[in-house]
């Protein structure tokens, strides 16, 4: 197979041919978004995996944000549409860490850097973050990083 970008547009074109519209829809957002990030900056480039996988996850997370203020707002109809886009966004991600699985990742990430004390509250994320690689959010492993400092 080739590239993650190739994947979501071969998914997208069997998407279409099938007229799923959601998965088409949403794959094509993703596809715009992945396609403004290759042109951010000072030259156009083609991303790496990894930094699709970004792209895509910020995608899911505003998804995620969006249903919340809508369900908020009682517009159940619009917060159901992004939860489904969410959810052909997850299909790409790679699973997400659970309580236990994340407190044992930042706990040995905090242990080989010997960081100890809120003091080092930005390193140790940074260790954190590179144990955990994309499988939970920033805030969840700030969070965790936070407890076991604190």
């Amino acid at each position: 197979m080739g590239t993650l970008k190739d994947l979501l547009t071969a998914d997208m074109r069997t998407a279409l041919k099938a007229r799923d519209e959601l998965t088409t829809s949403t794959l094509r957002m993703a596809l715009a978004a992945v396609g403004t990030a290759e042109v951010a900056g000072k030259a156009k480039r083609e991303l790496s995996d990894d930094e699709v996988l970004a792209v895509l996850t910020r995608e899911a997370k505003k998804r995620r944000e969006a249903a919340a203020a809508f369900a908020d707002a009682g517009r159940t109809e619009q917060a159901a549409k992004e939860i489904a886009e969410g959810e052909v966004l997850d299909r790409y991600l790679p699973r997400q860490l659970g309580d236990e699985e994340l407190a044992e990742l930042v706990a040995g990430a905090l242990a080989a850097g010997g960081f100890s004390g809120k003091a080092q509250m930005g390193p140790a994320m940074k260790a954190a973050q590179a144990a955990v690689a994309g499988r939970a959010e920033g805030g969840r492993v700030a969070a965790e990083v936070r407890r076991q400092l604190g």
